[in-house]
Formats: structure tokens, sequence, C-alpha cells
């Protein structure tokens, strides 16, 4: 066992931990007290409750995003950058993610990301309006990626798909998905991501009469 002292950001790391092995859904004070081997009592010195402690996974995932924004790059680059960055923390901790958009942070490393990313927007002649709801579409098309790509579901639960066989489908009834189904078969998760970020900054710059 560690003897390792207790500390806010040891408890956040067991929670993040258990997040990726079980979901949001096995987080408790006291099986976080139970991971850690100490007494529930003792994690109330660090975290106040449950809630605090799903504030700080979601800091604490924000905090890992590594940013290279280039300032001077055209906002078409700087948003691919930041859509990236995003995307590599969330594969690195996917159910976690999840955590992170199901929260309203106020902290600075929950405001940083969305400020960056704002910032960009408006920079390149976008109103708030239009900036908000950019913002909002790009999180939704990384998220749902996401889902798709790590099998995580909004319940947290494992998906088990398979594949589907041309065998399974009734060309007469189903004429586009048998045809397809090959295509239907596999898919590049990277590739994928990269094609529907480039569809987005095209109908962005198509908005903007850019």
């Amino acid at each position: 066992m560690t003897t390792e002292p207790l500390s806010r950001p040891r408890i956040v790391a067991a929670a993040i931990d258990l997040i990726e092995r079980e979901g949001a859904d096995a987080v408790s004070m006291r099986r976080i007290a139970a991971e850690l081997g100490v007494g529930v009592m003792s994690l109330y010195n660090h975290v106040p409750n449950k809630d605090a402690l799903l504030n700080g996974v979601a800091e604490s995932v924000l905090s890992g995003i590594e940013f290279t924004d280039d300032p001077d790059a055209h906002w078409t680059d700087r948003v691919r950058a930041q859509a990236r960055a995003f995307r590599q923390i969330a594969h690195h901790h996917p159910r976690s993610t999840m955590v992170v958009v199901s929260r309203q942070l106020h902290s600075h490393a929950g405001l940083l990301p969305v400020e960056r990313a704002l910032a960009t927007l408006r920079g390149a002649g976008f109103d708030g309006p239009d900036a908000v709801r950019m913002l909002r579409m790009f999180i939704a098309f990384i998220v749902g990626s996401l889902l798709r790509e790590v099998g995580v579901t909004p319940t947290f639960a494992p998906v088990h798909s398979r594949t589907v066989e041309a065998a399974e489908v009734d060309p007469a009834l189903f004429p586009e998905v048998s045809a397809l189904t090959p295509l239907l078969a596999e898919c590049d998760h990277e590739a994928e991501f990269e094609f529907g970020v480039e569809l987005l900054i095209q109908a962005i710059a198509v908005h903007a009469g850019q």
C-alpha cells in the first residue's frame, strides 16, 4: 500500500482511474476511500462531496489538454489544432471526458479551453452568438466521434456491437446497406474525425462568406 499522503490530486486521480474502469456511476466517496485504502471521512478534508470530486475529475482532464496554438496562424488551422487537442485528451480519458461535458465548470482549467476556442472564432470575425453555436457544434461532433470510437455511451456502459455481415442483409429490402456493407463494416477513426472537422470548418467558412 502506498505511503503517499492523502491529497486532493491523489483523490481525483483515483476517481479518474475508477471512472475509466467502471464508469462514473461507480464513483462514491466510500468507493474512492476503499480504492485508496483510507477512511471515508478522511476524504472530506480534501474534497467536500461527490459533486466537487466530479468537478475535480473534469478539471483534471481539461488541464491535460496540450495546446500548440499559433496566434498568427489562419483561424481554420487554429480550429483544427484545438479540435485535435481535445480529441487527444478525450481518447486518453474517454469515460472521464463524458464527465467533462456533463459539468458546468467555472475554474481556470474549465474555462481556459472555452476561452481559447471562443477567442479564435471571435478573432476570425464571428459574432458572439455564432461563436457560441460553433463551439457547441464542434464539442457535439467531437463527443459523438468519441462515442463511436471507444464505445462509450451516455450511460457509461460499454458497447458490444458486432459487424453487419452481408449475409444478414436482405438486398431487396435494404439495397444501399447491402451494397455498402464493406464500408459500413470498417472505420478509420482518425480519418473519420479529420473528415468531419474539415466539413465543419468549410461550413462555417461558407457561413461567414470567407
